[in-house]
């Protein structure tokens, strides 16, 4: 590391817009994180059922807000050294040529779905029919916002001079430039996950998106300056102007680095909105084919993800049902209500009293198709809230296992260690729980932000803090809190996952099949 001197900024301020909340951190040039200011993101619109978005101009005041909190903390913006946003992943943005929003931004949870463009030139639907992939070529121009955008409201879409995602936006309103990282393009965009870029001209995706080129930002690699903070910019958030603003990467891979999971051996797990397992590589490999390997946090490496979608945002979800007690004491003693879920689980054994709960919120890639669902089994008289809980936190470490084994028969690498991350891995029994049923050793920090401060670690080598981001990487990243497999509970979770877990899906498929039908 090279020091710098007393006059020198010394901290890098790491925006970290996620769902459900919006971070500004300040990180010094050993890692720690010395101020912290989190505003919550709760004016989510949903005008139809199933659809969410949110006032695009709301997310900049957002992030404004948060900056101001950050120095009403004590921290003083002249000791910035430089800014890097990370963000939620495939929440959309259109700009017209002014950069004014043209509608609100849709959100990476949004389910509106577009029937298909059918524009594909005949060459590439045979190509298709024959690989037999349509379907999953169909799904993309049915998720794609554009294809919503050119079906409902053309003459929003025409008028698009700029269509970003939102980390792009924030990048745009910090430094007036349409440019974006290439390690934020996660979403349903023309991008070439392989090659890192957008597609090329004569790529298929051009004809199924109804996306245009110069609509796009210019890409700059990870860790790479995007433009300085603008007097505007400066004079909203506080900052100086003239700060530089480096390109991170999507919420999820900046995750991935903040733990230091840069070997293949070990996997990073996010116990967030939508719990994940990562690893990261420096070869291109899809573990679900025709599902991509996103772009890691070190350039020209890749993540290879299994995500369980809304993951730990069924804890939300449990509180918001069944958390009536745990809210009302929570605001007795002034602790967050989550904390004290922690006394159901210890209330009850591994195994939930024999519930077992598959986390198919949603049609899962690799495990289901478009008819997958949720499910929970084996109720008895005796079960009670606690083993519904419990059940819970098994399912979503239950999955993580089966992503875990995907990742390893596709890489053929094996996984030896667990980092995790994420507000769910902040309670000591679910970081116990994921090390049981994963039967591994499970690594936490002290600092939940590892989204934050990977992207800290990102704009520490940009200011030649460290040889490389790798380096600050494995510097920046603090130390851990392990836990380790109790072997009866492993034993136990071993069977479960073998005898039910693993052959739940399969038996209720045709059931699931016949209700989608019935709709």
């Amino acid at each position: 590391m090279n020091e710098s001197s007393a006059s020198e900024p010394s901290l890098i301020l790491a925006i970290d817009f996620g769902t459900q909340s919006v971070r500004a951190l300040a990180y010094s040039q050993s890692g720690e994180c010395t101020a912290k200011h989190q505003l919550p993101i709760d004016q989510y619109q949903h005008p139809e059922p199933d659809w969410t978005e949110h006032d695009v101009e709301g997310f900049w005041t957002l992030l404004t807000a948060c900056c101001r909190g950050l120095w009403a903390h004590g921290v003083d913006p002249q000791e910035i050294a430089a800014v890097v946003v990370t963000t939620q992943r495939a929440t959309v943005i259109n700009l017209d040529e002014m950069g004014r929003p043209l509608r609100p931004a849709i959100i990476w949870t949004d389910q509106r779905r577009a029937p298909p463009r059918g524009r594909l030139p005949w060459l590439w639907r045979m190509l298709f029919g024959l690989l037999r992939i349509r379907p999953i070529v169909e799904n993309l121009e049915a998720e794609a916002e554009a294809n919503w955008m050119e079906r409902h409201q053309p003459e929003l879409l025409a008028r698009t001079a700029h269509f970003l995602l939102l980390s792009g936006y924030l990048n745009y309103r910090l430094t007036g430039e349409f440019k974006d990282s290439v390690g934020s393009q996660v979403g349903y965009v023309p991008f070439d996950f392989k090659k890192q870029n957008w597609c090329a001209d004569s790529d298929w995706k051009w004809h199924s998106m109804a996306i245009k080129r110069y609509m796009l930002p210019t890409l700059v690699s990870v860790g790479e300056t995007l433009g300085a903070v603008t007097a505007e910019a400066a004079e909203a958030t506080g900052l100086p102007e003239g700060v530089p603003v480096i390109a991170g990467a999507a919420d999820k891979a900046c995750e991935v680095l903040g733990v230091g999971a840069l070997e293949a051996g070990i996997a990073s797990v996010s116990c967030g909105t939508t719990a994940t397992i990562n690893t990261t590589r420096s070869q291109y490999v899809e573990v679900v084919p025709f599902m991509p390997a996103y772009p890691a946090s070190l350039p020209e490496h890749f993540n290879t993800e299994i995500q369980v979608f809304r993951g730990f945002w069924m804890v939300s979800w449990f509180l918001e049902q069944f958390g009536d007690a745990e809210r009302r004491q929570a605001a007795e003693r002034g602790v967050p209500a989550e904390t004290l879920l922690d006394e159901l689980l210890v209330q009850t054994e591994p195994g939930a009293g024999g519930l077992v709960l598959q986390p198919f919120w949603n049609p899962v890639s690799g495990e289901t198709g478009p008819e997958g669902r949720g499910s929970i089994v084996g109720f008895k008289d005796f079960h009670t809230r606690a083993h519904v809980y419990r059940a819970l936190v098994e399912g979503l470490a239950f999955a993580l296992r089966s992503g875990k084994e995907r990742i390893e028969r596709r890489t053929k690498t094996p996984v030896s260690c667990i980092r995790l991350s994420g507000g769910g891995a902040q309670s000591d029994q679910v970081a116990q729980i994921v090390a049981d049923v994963l039967n591994l050793p499970v690594e936490r920090f002290d600092d939940c932000e590892a989204s934050g401060r990977g992207a800290a670690m990102v704009g520490a080598a940009a200011m030649n803090w460290y040889p490389s981001i790798a380096a600050a990487g494995g510097a920046m990243v603090g130390e851990t809190h392990r836990f380790t497999p109790d072997p009866r509970a492993a034993k136990r979770y071993e069977t479960l996952y073998e005898s039910q877990y693993r052959p739940l899906y399969g038996k209720l498929k045709s059931l699931f099949e016949r209700q989608l039908t019935a709709q």
